[in-house]
């Protein structure tokens, strides 16, 4: 039952209906939930009452950022050479034999770099997709290694089934039966998904892409999802390779594939979606679709612009996603935010996507494409999941606009970051693991792979 107030901030940015910004502000929480948001007047009484206080002068404070697609697996793979200068398809190619390698503890130790690294840089939620199961490799190794961090996690059990021999994109020793996928897919839900309001771990399911699994596949994982009450997540028309093999494989385009079987509505979200063109970002306004943007993965294979402004236009739930970090080579969510902002003014000028607005992706936004209607806004009963960023160091002083500031000036870390209102993140530093251990596992595993690669 104790109670921390952070107080003094220059502005709390709440997120919430009202767009409320409190200048000189403070948040108050307690198990787990906020119970106050406030001007000084209304938080500085609590401050005798508080076991903890914080004080954030010099800081604006938000929403934690929430991370609506990533590959964590990914990140022993950064900047491998060969998969640096190619699109998505080679980039695969590139890659698959190299995660064919991977064991238990390689996962696990991605897991957790990609998540300390998450949590650095102000995230508090994270979804991940794992759709590649080698040498004994399952879901529980994410899962572990999330909860060793501290990070509220939405894990999805990926699949890819359909391999060269059959027409598909991977290799063959990568893909799965598919009774054994949808036997493992309830075996992880059972075990850990965790519906309530507060949850830490969630689990959604996730076949690979249109271009990796089969229709019956696609269709099958549909049924068990909604019959288990979880969320459904997959890549979609990522690139132009991609809605052309749609188009010659299925005879429709991505997002009529998506309807056809079942992957559409507000229990469903998207990586990616370049290239939807108007129907399907009508489509995905009329059910509630979610999108996950990856702005700099996009950029980083020459995807092209996804049409965001046009799906917000239209009220289609968009959130932003760091993707792979071997697609992206970061995972720094307000760069992210930054990179969503400034590709959207490139398309379509300098009123196309303000600060605010893509903080809002980074928040809110990420919250809502994730089902998460406790996390995203700081209002009393939501979960205490906040973010304290320092905005009086060089990469923000001299900003007048402190909240403008943090997606056009993005500082370099997180001061502090709390999730289920527990410390994970303070003075820069990781709280809850050992930043050298973390690194030199991950350098570990990586020096084995390079040896087998």
């Amino acid at each position: 039952m104790s109670l921390t107030v952070v107080h003094n901030a220059d502005v709390v940015v709440t997120m919430d209906d009202a767009r409320r910004e409190i200048t000189g502000g403070g948040v108050a929480f307690r198990d787990g939930a906020i119970v106050a948001v406030g001007d000084a007047a209304a938080i500085s009484p609590l401050l005798g009452q508080a076991s903890a206080t914080i004080d954030a002068g010099g800081c604006v404070v938000t929403p934690g950022l929430v991370n609506t697609h990533h590959h964590l697996y990914q990140t022993l793979t950064r900047a491998v050479p060969g998969a640096i200068d190619t699109s998505l398809f080679g980039w695969l190619k590139r890659l698959y034999p190299i995660w064919a390698q991977y064991r238990p503890d390689d996962v696990y130790a991605a897991t957790r770099l990609g998540l300390a690294e998450l949590a650095l840089s102000g995230c508090t939620l994270s979804s991940d997709h794992l759709y590649l199961f080698p040498n004994g490799v399952t879901l529980d190794d994410t899962i572990a290694a999330a909860q060793s961090i501290g990070l509220r996690f939405h894990p999805t059990r990926g699949a890819m089934s359909v391999g060269e021999s059959a027409g598909g994109l991977p290799p063959d020793s990568l893909v799965e039966d598919e009774r054994v996928i949808l036997g493992d897919t309830i075996r992880v839900i059972d075990r850990f998904h965790d519906p309530r309001p507060g949850a830490m771990v969630r689990v959604g399911v996730a076949p690979c892409s249109p271009f990796s699994v089969s229709r019956g596949l696609m269709r099958d994982a549909a049924l068990l999802a909604r019959d288990k009450g979880v969320m459904l997540h997959t890549h979609l028309a990522e690139d132009a390779d991609d809605v052309a093999f749609s188009l010659e494989r299925f005879g429709c385009r991505p997002g009529q594939y998506a309807e056809e079987l079942g992957w559409t509505g507000p229990d469903v979200w998207h990586a990616h979606c370049v290239q939807l063109d108007a129907a399907e970002i009508a489509l995905f306004a009329r059910t509630g679709t979610g999108i996950a943007h990856c702005p700099c993965s996009n950029c980083r294979l020459g995807s092209g612009i996804a049409p965001v402004a046009a799906m917000r236009a239209a009220g289609v739930p968009v959130g932003l996603g760091v993707d792979g970090s071997a697609s992206n080579d970061s995972g720094h969510l307000l760069q992210e935010a930054r990179q969503a902002m400034l590709l959207q003014r490139v398309a379509g000028g300098a009123g196309a996507m303000s600060p605010r607005g893509a903080l809002e992706l980074a928040t809110r936004g990420g919250a809502q494409v994730l089902g998460r209607d406790d996390c995203g806004i700081l209002q009393p009963g939501m979960r205490a999941d906040l973010v304290i960023w320092p905005v009086d160091d060089i990469a923000t002083a001299g900003a007048w606009d402190k909240v403008a500031a943090l997606a056009l000036c993005p500082p370099a870390a997180a001061r502090d970051v709390f999730v289920e209102g527990r410390a994970v993140v303070r003075n820069g530093e990781l709280v809850t693991a050992d930043r050298g251990e973390i690194v030199a596992a991950a350098n570990r595993a990586r020096a084995r792979l390079m040896a087998l690669a």
